[in-house]
């Protein structure tokens, strides 16, 4: 009778394992099978064995599209697509256009002509804009921007045509791997705190006050540098805690679950939010609430 007790707990046991296997069957490192099924398609991080089975080439998580399998790396340079907001740094002015750095394997480029002029006057720009490119945009300028095309190389062409777009003025810029930033429909939200956060498909986040009052249509380059109100510059710390707090477990950034985390903090001073057993508190309240949205 001991003996069958036993197996039956093993048993149990071996279930239980598999079950917490299955809920992680995502997550696979180099070397791991992702299917043994010779109907799917290989795609990026992926390659097969010599007995057809697909295997995972990096670290990552498993993306499956219809019948395409890939392996998204954890940690990873940025591969832009056509369409993602980015965040970018300025780092050389070139003849006709900027050349910025994206976190990706090349430098970016954005180009004269796809930039709005001050007031957001459009015309064809001339010898004398190009002249005065320094004075819209120079070394070490933050900008928000939008992937225009990809280069054969793998290099991107950015615009910052729309208003929305443009260089950045107070706030604080955050470096988190770009496979957390969850894709939406819009990468900019003005949360009720009194925040705006703007998450980078590039893996930059950029946290600032929220602007009151109607923007100007200045193309972005006319910044307000009035001291910022200690409320506000609370908030934006409280925001960046909790956004490093969110990537440090590995858990996936946009707008939902930065607020849920926001919320759950409130309880806690700043300077805590980042401690061990405080951050597991704030982030076990955050997954709850996920969860029973259904986000």
């Amino acid at each position: 009778m001991m003996d069958i007790r036993i197996s039956a707990t093993g048993i149990q046991n071996n279930r239980k394992k598999q079950t917490q296997i299955d809920e992680i069957d995502n997550l696979v490192s180099p070397g791991d099978i992702i299917t043994s099924d010779t109907g799917f398609m290989r795609g990026h991080g992926t390659y097969n064995s010599e007995d057809d089975r697909l295997l995972a080439s990096v670290a990552g998580v498993v993306e499956r599209v219809n019948k395409l399998i890939c392996v998204k790396p954890l940690k990873t340079r940025y591969n832009g697509e056509i369409g993602d907001v980015v965040i970018g740094r300025i780092i050389e002015v070139q003849q006709r256009r900027w050349k910025v750095e994206t976190h990706s394997k090349l430098d970016s480029s954005l180009l004269l002509s796809s930039v709005n002029l001050p007031g957001g006057e459009l015309r064809r720009r001339s010898e004398e804009d190009e002249k005065m490119m320094r004075l819209y945009l120079k070394e070490g300028d933050l900008i928000s921007a939008e992937v225009q095309s990809v280069f054969a190389d793998g290099s991107l062409s950015l615009h910052t045509r729309s208003l929305k777009y443009g260089k950045l003025g107070q706030g604080t810029l955050i470096h988190v791997s770009p496979s957390l930033i969850k894709r939406r429909k819009t990468h900019f939200h003005h949360l009720p705190c009194g925040a705006t956060i703007i998450l980078g498909n590039n893996g930059f986040v950029w946290i600032c006050p929220t602007e009151t009052g109607e923007m100007d249509q200045t193309g972005g380059y006319q910044l307000s540098m009035e001291p910022v109100q200690r409320s506000d510059r609370e908030a934006v710390a409280r925001l960046r805690n909790c956004i490093q707090l969110l990537a440090a477990h590995k858990m996936q950034l946009y707008d939902t679950s930065v607020l849920y985390t926001y919320e759950a903090s409130l309880n806690f001073q700043i300077k805590d939010i980042l401690k061990p057993e405080i951050g597991l508190e704030i982030l076990d309240h955050t997954r709850q609430r996920l969860e029973l949205e259904g986000t």
